[in-house]
């Protein structure tokens, strides 16, 4: 039987707005967690070089991978050896590659709910079984070390996010501990998705390998570094695994594009530009948890990362994908539904993302101010 994998609604929201613009609307882009800014400046203009001076082809880069090694010793104190990093095609093909190496058809593998949509959609293509676990804002919509205790039987593995997707949350360094004991002693293999790691506005994020060393940790230049269309990520491997996950690569995806690992070694020391850009996602962050409530969208999931707002609408509507689909045709913005991350509550719920410019982040909150008030006003009793 083949897997059944659902559909990725925001797609359809995007498809939407790109028609609409083709026709003349104007469209503010809030539906991806893609960043509207471009990679560092350094970064093309290396590609630049490159293009003129190197034919490329099927490549890996050392440099890359020391570079990256360095980056985990600099940032999180955890020495690895740059033969643990395998270069991907984005963070994508990191999460196959992470739970192609862990697991055989058939293993439970956990996560939260709400959640990025492809976890559930890559364990079913894999032809493994989702374990969804109901996180609510007593929890901050994020996995517990008690909750996974709780499970009976213990699942084969876990992937946890922090900062999330669609929530933002970060995971106090105490719960990461306390989840990094209980999958130790539960025999939980731990897969961690870091991709938003250095858009964080309360707190820090604690990488996954600094409690857990046989963790798996995948990651990307799409979020942070802005680099989401040069299609570059990495999946940090525990050593045992070094071979099984190049073999996968290499097989699978041959080896992410030459001219993006040529630019990826450039971004990693284009910090100025790039916290430059964090500080405008703390701008608009900063506008819409002013904003939201005035528009009846006060029970929000805290974001203390990454550059999403998690909003419960279940007063306004209990069709979160008509809901979306209406705002768009109405106002020109374009939001996620909450039915991708959550398939039994998300219905009530959207995920704005305002990785935007600050100036389109005030704009749409002009157009959709008057669109909540009319909405709030026909579910008044």
């Amino acid at each position: 039987m083949v897997a059944q994998v659902e559909p990725f609604h925001a797609i359809a929201i995007s498809r939407l707005a790109h028609q609409l613009r083709s026709e003349g609307r104007s469209i503010i882009h809030m539906e991806f967690g893609q960043p509207s800014t471009g990679a560092p400046a350094a970064a093309i203009a290396a590609a630049h070089d490159v293009l003129d001076n190197d034919a490329m082809g099927y490549w890996e880069s050392v440099p890359l991978k020391q570079r990256i090694a360095r980056h985990y010793l600099e940032t999180y104190g955890v020495t690895v050896d740059p033969e643990q990093i395998i270069l991907t095609c984005g963070a994508s093909p990191a999460l196959v590659l992470a739970l192609s190496c862990l697991f055989e058809p058939g293993a439970r593998v956990a996560f939260a709910r709400p959640g990025y949509v492809a976890y559930r959609n890559t364990l079913k293509a894999l032809y493994l079984d989702p374990v969804e676990l109901a996180c609510g804002p007593e929890d901050r919509f994020q996995i517990t070390a008690a909750a996974l205790a709780a499970i009976d039987p213990a699942p084969q593995g876990v992937i946890i996010a922090s900062p999330a997707n669609p929530t933002g949350t970060i995971i106090p360094p105490d719960e990461m501990r306390a989840i990094a004991e209980v999958c130790s002693a539960r025999n939980i293999r731990i897969v961690s998705d870091e991709i938003y790691h250095g858009l964080c506005y309360e707190g820090r994020a604690r990488s996954m390998i600094e409690d857990a060393p046989r963790a798996l940790i995948v990651n990307s230049f799409s979020k942070y570094f802005s680099m989401a269309g040069w299609r570059l990520g990495w999946l940090l491997v525990p050593p045992e695994l070094i071979d099984v996950a190049r073999a996968r690569m290499g097989n699978l995806f041959l080896t992410p594009p030459s001219l993006a690992q040529h630019a990826g070694l450039i971004a990693f020391d284009s910090r100025d530009e790039l916290e430059r850009h964090v500080q405008s996602y703390a701008r608009n962050r900063r506008m819409l948890l002013d904003a939201l409530p005035a528009l009846g969208l006060g029970s929000i999931a805290p974001p203390d990362g990454a550059f999403y707002i998690y909003a419960d609408v279940r007063h306004l509507t209990g069709d979160s994908m008509a809901f979306c689909k209406q705002l768009l045709l109405d106002t020109g913005v374009a939001i996620a539904p909450g039915i991708d991350f959550d398939p039994v509550d998300g219905q009530g719920y959207i995920r704005f993302s305002f990785a935007v410019s600050t100036e389109l982040v005030a704009e749409a909150l002009r157009r959709i101010t008057p669109w909540f008030a009319e909405r709030q006003h026909m579910a008044a009793p």
